[in-house]
C-alpha cells in the first residue's frame, strides 16, 4: 500500500509561514486599507461615520501629486484635497446652473448638504464643485454571455467524440491549403516583378519595408521558404499518418471518458475556489504586513504665500484632527507607515517570503487538481470492461487518494515554481527549461496517480516512457494543441462577436429594454465577456487536455506491459488495437471493449 509522504521541508515551510502570519496580524491594522478616510483622518463606514461608508473628493485633480510639489517631494499617499464621508455617492448627471451665481440665489437650492464638510453650511458660500458620475448596469447580459461560453465549451468537448476525425483532417488540410495558396501568391508576385530592372541590391537598407515587396528577390525568397515548409508538412503527413490516426483515436477516447465522468468538467471550479483562498491568504497577510506600522502624518502648505504658511517646512509631524487656523491652506497629509523597529525594517523581506509562499500554495493546488484528474481518467482506461468496470464516483475517489497518499510528492514538486520565480531575471534564458519542467511535472503527476510512487521516481519513469515514444508524443501534442486551439478560438471568437453585436446595438433581444446609449463605454462589457469566455474555455479544455495526456501515458504503458494474452490483455479500445494491428487472444469477452 502507498504510504503518505510529508517531507520535513513542508513542515518547516508551514511553521515559518505561520510565524509571519501571526506576526503580521499582531502588529497590522488593515482598516487603513479597507476603509477610506476623510480629511480629518477618521475612517468612513465605521465608528462615528458608520452610516457614511463612501468618501467624496472635492477636487479629484489635486490627487495627481505632480500638481503639488510638496506632496510629491514627501511621497504623500493621501490626496491633498478635502474629503468627506458620505452616505451614498452621487448617481446623477448635473452641472451648476448659471443662476446659482446670482446674488439672490440660495446655494442650498442647487447643492446637497450631505456632500459637504459637516461643519460647512451652504448658506455661507456661493460656489461648490459640480459632480460627475458615469454608470450603467450591463451585468446581467455579461453573465448571460459567459453562460453561453460555458455551454458552447461543454458541447464542443462532448461532440469531439463524433467530429474529432473530421475536424483534425479539415484543420490539417486547411493548413496545407493555406500554404499552397501562399506558394501560388508568391509565384504570382514574383512573375509580376520578374521583368523589373530594380533589384534588392539597388534598394539597400531602408526602414520602409513596403519597398522590399516591390522586388522579385523578396517574393522568390518567400516562395522558396513556403515550398520547403509545405514539402516538410506533406512528408510528415505521409510518414506519420498512422500516428495521426492514433492521436485522433485517443482524442475520441478522451471524449468518451469525459462523457462517463461529467463531474470532471466542473473540477476547475474547485481549483478556482482553492486559488481564491490562496489569493485571500496572501492578500490578508500582505495587508497586515503593510499596515504594521503607525501612520505618520506631516503638515503641508498647499499655498506657502498665503497668511503665515511660509513657516511650514513639511518636516513636522501633525495630528489630522487638529485645525491649523493660522494657515488656511495647511493640510495634515498621510506620508507613510512608521518603518522603525525590527519588524518594520524587514517588511520587504517578509513580503517577498509571503509572495514565495503564495506561489507555492498556488502550484500545490494546481498539482493536486492535475493528480486528481489523472487518477480519475486512469481508472477509466484501466477498466477492462467499459463502462461497467469504471469505479463509482471516480473523481471523488481520486481526490481522496491524492489527499491521503500523494500530498508529500505534490508539495515537493510545487517548490519548483518557487525556484523559477527566484530566477525570473533569467526568464529568457530559462524559458525552455521552464516549459520542460511544467511538461515533466504534469506527466509525473499522472504517474503518481497511476502507480502511487514518489515524485522523483514518477518523473523519471514518465520521462523515459515518453522518450521511448518521442514521435508519438510530438504528433499527439501538436494534433491536440491544434484541435484545442481551434476550440478556444471558436468559443472566444463566437461569444466575443455575439457580445460586440449586442452591446454595440447592432442586434437587439426581443422584449429587452437594453439600449447602447445606456452604456458609457460599450467596449468594457465586451472585454469582460471575451476575457471571461477565455477563462471558461481554458478551464474546460484544460480538463480535456489532462484526459488526453493521461490516456496517452496509459496507452504507452499498456503497449509495453501487455501482449494481448489471457494473462496480460490489452486495455486499449478496439479502434486503437485495429490501428496498431493488435488484438487480445483468449476466450474472455469484453477485452478491448469500447
Amino acid at each position: 500500500a502507498t504510504q503518505p509522504r510529508r517531507p520535513a521541508s513542508l513542515s518547516r515551510l508551514f511553521t515559518v509561514d505561520v510565524d509571519v502570519l501571526v506576526f503580521s496580524w499582531l502588529y497590522g491594522d488593515p482598516r487603513h486599507v479597507l476603509y477610506p478616510r476623510n480629511s480629518t483622518g477618521m475612517f468612513c463606514g465605521i465608528g462615528p461615520n458608520k452610516a457614511q461608508p463612501s468618501v467624496f473628493y472635492f477636487d479629484i485633480l489635486k490627487c495627481v501629486t505632480s500638481i503639488n510639489i510638496m506632496a510629491a517631494t514627501l511621497n504623500g499617499l493621501q490626496c491633498p484635497t478635502t474629503q468627506v464621508c458620505v452616505e451614498k455617492c452621487p448617481d446623477v448627471f448635473w452641472a451648476l446652473n448659471p443662476i446659482a451665481y446670482l446674488p439672490n440665489a440660495k446655494p442650498q437650492d442647487y447643492f446637497n448638504q450631505s456632500l459637504c464638510v459637516p461643519s460647512f453650511d451652504l448658506a455661507g458660500t456661493t460656489l461648490v464643485s459640480p459632480i460627475h458620475l458615469l454608470a450603467a448596469n450591463s451585468a446581467n447580459y455579461t453573465a448571460g454571455a459567459l453562460v453561453i461560453a460555458m455551454v458552447v465549451s461543454f458541447l464542443f468537448l462532448l461532440l469531439l467524440r463524433f467530429i474529432a476525425p473530421v475536424m483534425v483532417w479539415v484543420l490539417i488540410f486547411g493548413v496545407l491549403a493555406v500554404g499552397a495558396y501562399g506558394i501560388y501568391h508568391c509565384w504570382w508576385e514574383y512573375d509580376n516583378y520578374k521583368k523589373s530592372a530594380v533589384s534588392i541590391t539597388d534598394i539597400g537598407f531602408t526602414t520602409d519595408f513596403k519597398v522590399y515587396l516591390q522586388v522579385k528577390e523578396t517574393w522568390l525568397a518567400f516562395l522558396i521558404i513556403l515550398s520547403v515548409v509545405e514539402c516538410i508538412l506533406l512528408l510528415t503527413l505521409i510518414f506519420l499518418r498512422t500516428r495521426i490516426l492514433i492521436a485522433i483515436a485517443l482524442i475520441q477516447e478522451s471524449s468518451k471518458a469525459v462523457s462517463h465522468m461529467m463531474s470532471t468538467l466542473f473540477y476547475p471550479l474547485i481549483t478556482f475556489v482553492l486559488l481564491v483562498v490562496c489569493v485571500a491568504y496572501w492578500g490578508i497577510t500582505a495587508l497586515y504586513l503593510a499596515t504594521s506600522g503607525i501612520p505618520v502624518y506631516k503638515v503641508v502648505a498647499l499655498n506657502s504665500t498665503q497668511d503665515n504658511c511660509g513657516q511650514i517646512s513639511g518636516n513636522e509631524t501633525c495630528d489630522p484632527q487638529v485645525n491649523y487656523s493660522w494657515c488656511r491652506s495647511a493640510r495634515c497629509i498621510f506620508i507613510k507607515y512608521n518603518n522603525e523597529g525590527l519588524l518594520q525594517r524587514n517588511l520587504f523581506n517578509l513580503q517577498i517570503y509571503n509572495v514565495v509562499a503564495f506561489l507555492w500554495c498556488v502550484n500545490f493546488v494546481i498539482a493536486m487538481g492535475q493528480c486528481s484528474l489523472a487518477g480519475a481518467f486512469a481508472s477509466y482506461y484501466w477498466a477492462l470492461n467499459k463502462p461497467s468496470d469504471i469505479p463509482t464516483f471516480p473523481l471523488s475517489q481520486a481526490f481522496i487518494r491524492t489527499i491521503r497518499y500523494h500530498v508529500g510528492s505534490l508539495a515537493g514538486a510545487a517548490q519548483n515554481p518557487c525556484s523559477r520565480f527566484l530566477m525570473c531575471c533569467l526568464k529568457c534564458c530559462f524559458w525552455c527549461l521552464e516549459k520542460f519542467i511544467k511538461f515533466l511535472n504534469r506527466n509525473a503527476y499522472i504517474m503518481i496517480a497511476i502507480y502511487g510512487k514518489n515524485f522523483c521516481v514518477s518523473a523519471k519513469n514518465a520521462f523515459m516512457l515518453l522518450m521511448r515514444n518521442i514521435v508519438r508524443v510530438v504528433v499527439l501534442d501538436k494534433v491536440t494543441d491544434l484541435l484545442l486551439f481551434f476550440g478556444k478560438m471558436l468559443v472566444v471568437g463566437g461569444v466575443g462577436v455575439l457580445a460586440f453585436f449586442f452591446f454595440s446595438g447592432r442586434i437587439r433581444l426581443p422584449g429587452s429594454n437594453f439600449r447602447t446609449e445606456m452604456l458609457n463605454y460599450y467596449w468594457m462589457p465586451i472585454i469582460v465577456v471575451v476575457v471571461g469566455a477565455y477563462l471558461i474555455a481554458y478551464g474546460f479544455f484544460s480538463v480535456y487536455s489532462m484526459c488526453v495526456d493521461t490516456l496517452f501515458l496509459c496507452f504507452l504503458e499498456d503497449l509495453e506491459r501487455h501482449d494481448g494474452t489471457m494473462q496480460k490483455p490489452y486495455y486499449m479500445s478496439k479502434k486503437l488495437m485495429k490501428i496498431l494491428n493488435k488484438k487480445n487472444r483468449g476466450p474472455k469477452n469484453g477485452k478491448g471493449k469500447d
